[in-house]
């Protein structure tokens, strides 16, 4: 079994984690704590954990930039 923790720091780390979760497989665990969302991943192959651990990075990148763009829009809002 390979496993990889990815640990990524946010300003709303509760926000990143539920927009990620509907993507998460079952060889993925994600928690925040204070500040970070951590991900344990598990593949059987060092190819497949290349794979999800490449997704994932994506999935945060894409999840990060929504949620500060709403908050940026949402904050301009009368």
């Amino acid at each position: 079994m390979r496993r990889a923790t990815v640990r990524t720091e946010h300003e709303r780390p509760q926000l990143i984690a539920a927009a990620l979760r509907p993507d998460n497989t079952d060889e993925m665990q994600s928690e925040v704590e204070g500040d970070t969302v951590v991900t344990h991943i598990e593949r059987e192959t060092t190819g497949g954990l290349q794979s999800t651990v490449d997704d994932y990075v994506v999935n945060v990148d894409v999840a990060d930039r929504v949620v500060q763009h709403a908050y940026r829009h949402n904050k301009s809002k009368p």
